[in-house]
């Protein structure tokens, strides 16, 4: 009998994927999947600071082309300014592409284009925090 996954099943299934394949990968695809998986799962208990990086991690890779490993170094540097962290507003739709369909997706380069894929839904949702994040990112790193 096959079962569907709960999200965290396939969140903890996707992230062994990504993380067995990361000493290969200089993109470290990881991190892509951290920050989709909470922007995609935030809500009104979610910390501040998970959301936040999660949308700076969208954006940087998103907008401004930072590789997975670029966005580690980023929330980083963010999190010597935590106290500063804005709060966005949550959106009120869900991705169209979930975490389920990356799951279906053969390893490989068709999962990691489903990644790819997620996190553009991901980041669509959350269209009105789109100026306010990348303001941020410019005021806290430098990051026109």
């Amino acid at each position: 009998m096959n079962r569907t996954l709960t999200d965290q099943e396939a969140y903890n299934e996707l992230a062994f994927y990504t993380l067995a394949h990361a000493l290969e990968d200089r993109s470290f695809i990881h991190q892509y999947v951290v920050d989709a998986y909470a922007a995609s799962h935030a809500d009104e208990k979610s910390k501040p600071i998970y959301v936040a990086f999660a949308l700076a991690g969208l954006y940087l890779h998103l907008e401004k082309g930072y590789t997975g490993r670029q966005v580690q170094l980023a929330h980083g540097a963010l999190a010597r300014h935590k106290e500063r962290l804005p709060r966005f507003d949550l959106p009120e739709e869900r991705p169209p592409f979930t975490i389920q369909q990356v799951l279906q997706a053969p390893p490989g380069a068709q999962r990691d284009r489903a990644i790819d894929e997620w996190q553009r839904s991901v980041w669509q949702i959350w269209k009105n925090e789109h100026d306010r994040v990348a303001e941020w990112i410019k005021s806290e790193l430098g990051v026109p």
